[in-house]
């Protein structure tokens, strides 16, 4: 587990990127059994009731599941959601804010096309 960081928002809400990352990046499977809130917490040394707001808000998106008695699993398909969601939210706060930014420096589509391509490079 990656440790958390602290950047002024909810903890709960670092957990269920985390949760989320691992399951891009392949670490957590689809059907693979997530820790328990009770290791988020003593991991991350928060409260057992604020690892769980994390985990039940994947839970409400359906990214993971939960078996009765037995823990929190990743979902089937869960990977492709977690990526869409974050494809959205990466149009949302870098795409759209960039074109924002561009358009009131005066850079053009072109020029803003030619930017990226010099980062690509680097």
């Amino acid at each position: 587990m990656k440790q958390l960081i602290d950047d002024g928002r909810p903890i709960f809400v670092q957990i269920a990127e985390r949760i989320e990352d691992d399951i891009i990046e392949g670490v957590l499977l689809e059907e693979a059994q997530v820790p328990s809130t009770n290791q988020f917490a003593a991991f991350y040394k928060i409260n057992p009731a604020t690892a769980a707001k994390g985990v039940n808000l994947l839970v409400d998106e359906g990214i993971l599941y939960k078996k009765r008695g037995i823990g929190m699993f990743v979902a089937s398909g869960a990977r492709v959601k977690a990526m869409e969601k974050r494809k959205e939210l990466f149009f949302e706060q870098y795409v759209v804010t960039m074109i924002q930014e561009a358009e009131k420096l005066g850079i053009t589509t072109d020029q803003l096309t030619e930017m990226i391509r010099r980062g690509e490079k680097r």
